[in-house]
């Protein structure tokens, strides 16, 4: 399982971070082979375990505001979840473009991160299957916006929530602590000493 990752390079000694193609094993491993059309330098400022905490989450909240609801500058955008391990990322993102997020009211965007019912908006994208009227897609791994949320990080921008870090040993329990209500940000197993 997993798909994300921090890590370094075993031949270069680059340290990385990046999302997998969902087409092969994941990552929660000691070594895991990785194209390298994926891997993007890991931001300075950040930890291996922060970097963990950042692609999954940052390239969902990035696909759903920029490519798929296609958000400028003083849009109104509303984000369900809004402490989930991607709705705090995406409330960072579209600040940071220059929208206004908000909690009600008249909204050019929703961005659903958890489904039920949503409040009316111009644009509705979702990450949760069968929500009537909205664009749903899943994530894609993408070099190039993981530069553009590195860079973020790097100018003190963004900043990922870690809620919690399991060592590998008990990705069980890390697993339980995902599907459990109330985490802010992301559980995170950390491989080795870290």
């Amino acid at each position: 399982p997993s798909y994300e990752l921090s890590g370094v390079v075993v031949d270069s000694g680059d340290e990385v971070y990046a999302l997998t193609p969902f087409d092969r094993d994941g990552v929660a491993a000691e070594y895991a082979l990785v194209p390298a059309r994926v891997l993007a330098p890991k931001p300075a400022r950040m930890s291996h375990v922060e970097a963990a905490a950042l692609p999954m989450g940052g390239l969902t909240a990035w696909q759903a505001l920029f490519v798929h609801g296609r958000l400028v500058r003083g849009e109104r955008v509303l984000v369900t979840g809004a402490s989930g391990g991607v709705g705090h990322i995406a409330v960072q993102l579209a600040r940071h473009a220059g929208a206004k997020v908000v909690e009600s009211g008249p909204v050019d965007l929703v961005f659903d991160t958890r489904g039920g019912e949503l409040p009316a908006g111009e644009r509705v994208v979702s990450i949760v299957e069968d929500v009537p009227g909205a664009t749903y897609f899943v994530v894609e791994p993408d070099r190039e916006q993981l530069l553009e949320l590195g860079t973020m990080v790097d100018a003190g921008e963004l900043r990922p929530e870690v809620d919690s870090v399991f060592p590998l040993t008990e990705a069980r329990a890390a697993f339980e602590r995902v599907a459990a209500p109330g985490k802010r940000g992301k559980v995170v197993l950390q491989v080795g000493s870290g």
